[in-house]
């Protein structure tokens, strides 16, 4: 039986890996037939170039991984089952789920090399990828102004501004609010905040600060004042792409200081940190699903079993999207939502696997 075993998960590895250099390269053509306008006007150094296609290749590769590995089990799945040779394996007395071990060995090697991908090399490409992207490709898009940003940036301080500008550094109607316990000791505020990167201050005008105490407050009032504050101006309006450039445990840690500040994006961070997990389970899911749509012989060949993987392919990547969206703009909880489609097409997967065992 070994003999079984080790051809099947050859092809199996064989295909996916086939089917991830072959559609690779298409999409690298796409992208840069796409972009080529904007590299040549932003005069882009070809190594630059060559390492955000190195990064565009992990990025993609990693996020389209479940639909390739998808594709090819259906692929040489099917040509077994057109050449008859899953017949005549199970007609040796090789029971379904016997034959379905090797594809199961095959789903765990293509797993944890997801898991690395997703937990490590991805972020890293995700990084460069997004950085090139907004400094050569999107230049000027990132001027959007933040609204109505409130933080705790430690145990006892809280920071709040109407706005906040991070292409320029500023801020306006900043206000610091210092507690110890539940009791306010300070505040200040100024009309407007300014990050100065060369000196790390911040330039606070119209400032004032009002001290707290016992019997009568005390208010201090200047028109500029230069001073350091307990927090860095980037960490308060994080890009959306930010959760994508963390490995594993940084973005744990990413997520539980955004949590204590109060961030309205942890939902965003938490779907990120979710997917790290299921897209890779996914894998196992996907293949119980090929085998049993493609290893049943069928009149019209090959190309029903395609059209058929194609279309539940495309289910599970639109399930992914809509349920990620919604648990990123509503309170719907990010586990429920990420996990969902793993959920709903396991249980199609055992029903499909007992209908093709029978």
């Amino acid at each position: 039986m070994k003999i079984l075993d080790w051809y099947i998960l050859k092809r199996y590895l064989g295909t996916f890996f086939l089917m991830l250099l072959l559609f690779i390269p298409i999409g690298i053509t796409v992208n840069l037939a796409e972009k080529i306008d904007k590299i040549l006007e932003n005069e882009v150094p070809f190594i630059e170039v060559a390492f955000y296609y190195l990064d565009f290749t992990i990025y993609f590769a990693n996020l389209l991984f479940p639909l390739f590995l998808f594709l090819s089990v259906i692929w040489f799945t099917s040509k077994l089952a057109n050449n008859t040779e899953i017949i005549a394996f199970l007609s040796s007395g090789v029971s379904f789920y016997r034959f379905l071990r090797p594809y199961l060995i095959g789903a765990t090697i293509v797993c944890g090399l997801a898991l690395v991908l997703s937990m490590y090399l991805a972020p890293k490409a995700s990084k460069g990828f997004n950085e090139f992207k907004y400094e050569y490709l999107k230049k000027g898009t990132q001027t959007q102004e933040t609204s109505d940003v409130y933080r705790q940036i430690n145990d006892d301080e809280y920071i709040y501004a109407s706005h906040f500008q991070p292409k320029t550094k500023t801020a306006r109607n900043f206000t610091l609010e210092h507690f110890d316990g539940n009791e306010l000791k300070f505040k200040i505020s100024a009309s407007r905040l300014k990050y100065n990167e060369k000196d790390s201050i911040y330039t606070l005008s119209v400032f004032d600060k009002r001290i707290i105490g016992e019997n009568e407050d005390e208010i201090i009032h200047k028109t500029s004042v230069d001073t350091i504050l307990p927090f860095d101006f980037d960490e308060l309006t994080p890009e959306n792409y930010i959760a994508e450039t963390l490995n594993y445990t940084e973005l744990n840690e990413f997520i539980e200081k955004e949590r204590r500040r109060g961030s309205g994006n942890i939902n965003r961070y938490l779907v990120v940190a979710y997917k790290r997990w299921s897209i890779p389970v996914s894998a196992f899911i996907l293949t119980i699903i090929a085998v049993a749509v493609s290893s049943i012989k069928r009149r019209g060949g090959m190309g029903v079993n395609l059209a058929l993987g194609i279309t539940l392919a495309f289910v599970f990547i639109f399930f992914d999207k809509v349920f990620g969206t919604m648990a990123e703009q509503s309170a719907f909880p990010p586990l429920i939502a990420v996990w969902f489609p793993n959920i709903s097409f396991g249980i199609l997967a055992v029903y499909l696997l007992f209908k093709a065992k029978r």
